[in-house]
């Protein structure tokens, strides 16, 4: 069976039939619908994201830590900012920090194919990886999304692309053409990255495991309007 039917047969399966004929629908459901893959135990990877996505919280960096690159593009400032509330120190490398089986190698030495096989054969932890936390369906769907083979090597330009197909997901474009509200595009980029917080402070995923947001509301919002002065 090809993927195409595999997922949706498991969108069926899951009373999400609708959704099916929907090019990469099945990674634009809310976490509550996404619960109803019941991939918990699930041996098949590639439908993990409930699991995934409820991981715990990145590890806090100090705000001094933080520097804005004048030198860089707005939306290249923006990835910083969300590098810097997901991946830590160790940015285009991070791994999730609670993965005890890690990756054969430096996330930006091995290639794609190696990070799907990695995950494939360590089902039970996170794997949340680079210096945007991609999960694993997100991962597949963004790659499928490119047209970029896995034998790439997950390089930080790969990685920055990446990142940007979710940055216009949250409405990019339309933000910077004045068709979208900042605090709605704020909000979207809360809904794809758990460390960014919402207005009231909180990750859009509080309450699934222990994850949180890792930057405060306010720095988030200072940082951002010195972005998009």
């Amino acid at each position: 069976m090809g993927q195409g039917a595999l997922i949706s047969r498991r969108l069926a399966l899951a009373g999400l039939a609708s959704l099916a004929a929907s090019p990469g629908s099945a990674f634009e459901l809310s976490l509550h619908d996404r619960a109803k893959f019941k991939s918990f135990g699930d041996d098949d990877w590639f439908f993990n994201d409930p699991y995934e996505r409820s991981r715990p919280g990145a590890v806090r960096l100090p705000y001094e830590a933080w520097q804005l690159k004048q030198n860089r593009s707005q939306a290249g400032q923006l990835l910083d900012l969300i590098a810097f509330a997901e991946a830590g120190a160790k940015q285009y490398d991070a791994v999730h920090h609670s993965a005890k089986r890690r990756p054969p190698g430096r996330p930006t030495q091995i290639t794609i194919a190696q990070i799907f096989a990695w995950t494939k054969a360590t089902p039970g932890q996170h794997h949340a990886i680079g210096r945007y936390q991609f999960i694993p369906s997100t991962l597949v769907a963004l790659v499928r999304r490119s047209g970029l083979k896995t034998s790439v090597r997950f390089s930080p330009k790969v990685q920055d692309e990446l990142a940007m197909i979710l940055l216009r997901d949250a409405g990019y474009d339309k933000f910077r053409k004045g068709k979208l509200s900042r605090k709605k595009f704020m909000r979207n980029l809360a809904k794809i990255w758990a460390g960014l917080p919402l207005a009231n402070g909180r990750s859009y995923y509080q309450g699934y495991a222990t994850n949180r947001a890792t930057i405060s509301r306010a720095f988030y919002e200072t940082q951002f309007n010195k972005i998009f002065a």
